[in-house]
């Protein structure tokens, strides 16, 4: 499958050119922002560790085995790549035990640079944003059209879309959730099932999105929309005074698309006839969403980028930092920007 089929149509225009992202992990460094104050003490040792190549399931069946627990003590808030220099945030339940020496879990590709007790383990989403600073090289391309489209998406942000990483390689995940859902089955690995679920909800919610984005309506509010603040899971329907609320153009309120599940679409209006349409014309998928016992939440359309700056290190290199919120792709940021050059396969377990 490719890239226009996973997620959809570019918002802002063509790419003003093209260049090199991942040449080496040290070009696309991610830091987890973490908003708990943590105790110093409990049954919990929290890890603050970098790592590089190596993702973060990888890094955690280290850490266990340095610890010498079961993996299920291992706890993280989110997955990341590969391909990256991550910092990011790990738990160990160490109920009345010492803190152990995980001098054997560190090396070239990961180091432990924090180590706090605290009295709970870290849950999954529990991150409030990242972080990111990409280094682009090899960069061809209009500058001044550039520079122009960069001060564009700061001001209007991007299509949220799930990125390509979250359907593996060549869309490989999609095409295995494809045939588990015509056959009504399920993987019986727990960690494959998670991830052909969650690309299917993901591909069903880029296929709105791709909607609303040839529309021109991603980042506008309609009547019978429902609404989410940027860092709030909780949404409102929109009715005509909602559609002009201010905090819509200073890109801190926004549209929300389907995270599929039970039950049809919450939305009214234009919005639910796309939403349920969309559904419809993919049967096996949404049945089988359902029969997995999802349950109907939102994501929002747009993508505000906070924090964006860019410079030109050397000619014909760009890097940006940014922070997003959880579970958003800083790679669907450079494709309103750039098309990349190839660099190998992406990881397939990764948030961003």
């Amino acid at each position: 499958m490719n890239e226009l089929e996973l997620l959809g149509p570019r918002a802002h225009g063509a790419a003003c050119g093209q260049a090199l992202l991942k040449a080496t992990a040290e070009d696309f460094q991610v830091d987890e922002v973490l908003e708990i104050e943590l105790s110093g003490v409990g049954e919990h040792l929290w890890l603050w560790v970098e790592k590089r190549g190596l993702n973060t399931e990888e890094a955690a069946r280290r850490l266990a085995r340095a610890a010498g627990v079961p993996q299920r003590a291992i706890s993280y808030a989110g997955l990341k790549d590969r391909q990256a220099l991550t910092r990011q945030w790990f738990s160990l339940h160490l109920p009345g035990k010492a803190d152990p020496d995980l001098a054997a879990a560190e090396g070239h590709s990961l180091s432990i640079l924090k180590a706090v007790r605290h009295s709970r383990k870290l849950q999954r989403g529990a991150h409030a944003a990242n972080g990111f600073t990409l280094r682009l090289k090899h960069l061809n391309a209009d500058k001044d059209m550039l520079e122009q489209r960069l001060q564009l998406l700061r001001e209007q942000g991007v299509p949220n879309y799930f990125g390509l990483q979250r359907f593996g390689h060549k869309g490989g995940n999609l095409v295995d959730a494809l045939r588990f859902a015509g056959a009504g089955e399920f993987p019986e690995q727990r960690n494959l099932r998670s991830r052909l679920l969650s690309a299917t909800r993901s591909y069903l919610f880029n296929r709105v999105l791709a909607e609303r984005v040839a529309a021109g309506s991603w980042n506008q509010a309609m009547v019978g929309d429902l609404l989410a603040f940027t860092d709030s899971r909780s949404f409102f329907p929109a009715a005509e005074a909602e559609c002009s609320d201010p905090r819509l153009a200073i890109l801190d309120l926004h549209p929300t698309g389907p995270m599929w599940g039970e039950g049809g679409s919450p939305a009214a209006g234009a919005a639910q006839l796309l939403e349920d349409g969309l559904a419809a014309g993919q049967p096996a998928l949404a049945n089988w969403l359902a029969l997995a016992g999802m349950k109907q939440e939102r994501r929002i359309l747009r993508l505000p980028i906070g924090q964006l700056t860019w410079h030109y290190p050397e000619p014909d290199v760009l890097q940006l930092a940014f922070v997003l919120p959880a579970g958003c792709f800083a790679t669907v940021v450079v494709r309103e920007l750039l098309d990349l050059l190839p660099a190998g396969p992406t990881d397939t377990a990764c948030e961003f």
